[in-house]
């Protein structure tokens, strides 16, 4: 009796077929011009908040870590709180992300991070603790400060640095351009975002799976 066999140059992609159907989908990270991944996360608060439920509003991510010295500038210039709270009082949703693992630089609790925005006197809507660095992967936040916006449709309109001073000192930040306020102002006036992308500056975000 004779012996079916199948060719090797066809037997491969099939096993390659087979591997990619079987393969779980991979999550895209946040993208200019795309969908903004949805997420859930704890505030520092003990309330739970989700990106979905607030559609039909503006919306900023700005990933913290306070013992980074980039972060300090901003807040120890005031710069983030006056911008969290000017924004926030025309609507727009703020939310700090704390992605710093235990054990790593900027890993706070609850009741410390609530201290830390009662000291500040910072003004988020939020701040909410991603330790295990899920919300952080989901938008590849590369930095300590790390700034989206997302605009009312839930599309990512703006990725990047807070402005274009990349140091550490205070001074620099009257004459810095914000990012951050002109995508804002842009969008809310109906024109495009003329600079929807930059390299963002600051510490690495201390990730549980970081090697520094």
């Amino acid at each position: 009796m004779r012996r079916s066999t199948l060719c090797p140059r066809l037997l491969y992609p099939m096993l390659v077929a087979l591997v990619l159907c079987a393969a779980p989908p991979l999550i895209s990270a946040a993208k200019v011009g795309a969908a903004a991944p949805d997420f859930t996360g704890t505030a520092s608060n003990g309330k739970t908040f989700r990106l979905a439920d607030y559609r039909g509003k503006y919306v900023v991510l700005e990933w913290h870590n306070n013992g980074c010295p980039y972060v300090r500038k901003q807040y120890n210039s005031g710069n983030m709180q006056r911008l969290q709270k000017q924004w926030t009082g025309q609507g727009v949703v703020w939310f700090t992300i704390l992605s710093s693992a235990p054990g790593k630089q900027g890993y706070v609790t609850a009741s410390e991070e609530n201290d830390y925005l009662a000291k500040m006197q910072a003004a988020p809507t939020a701040a909410l603790l991603d330790p295990t660095g899920e919300i952080g992967h989901l938008y590849d936040a590369k930095t300590s400060p790390h700034m989206f916006v997302i605009n009312p449709q839930g599309v990512v309109i703006y990725d990047g640095a807070i402005d274009d001073k990349p140091t550490t000192e205070l001074s620099d930040v009257p004459g810095a351009t914000n990012y951050v306020n002109l995508a804002l102002e842009q969008a809310m006036a109906g024109k495009q975002v003329e600079t929807p992308a930059t390299r963002p500056y600051g510490c690495s975000v201390k990730y549980v799976d970081a090697t520094h």
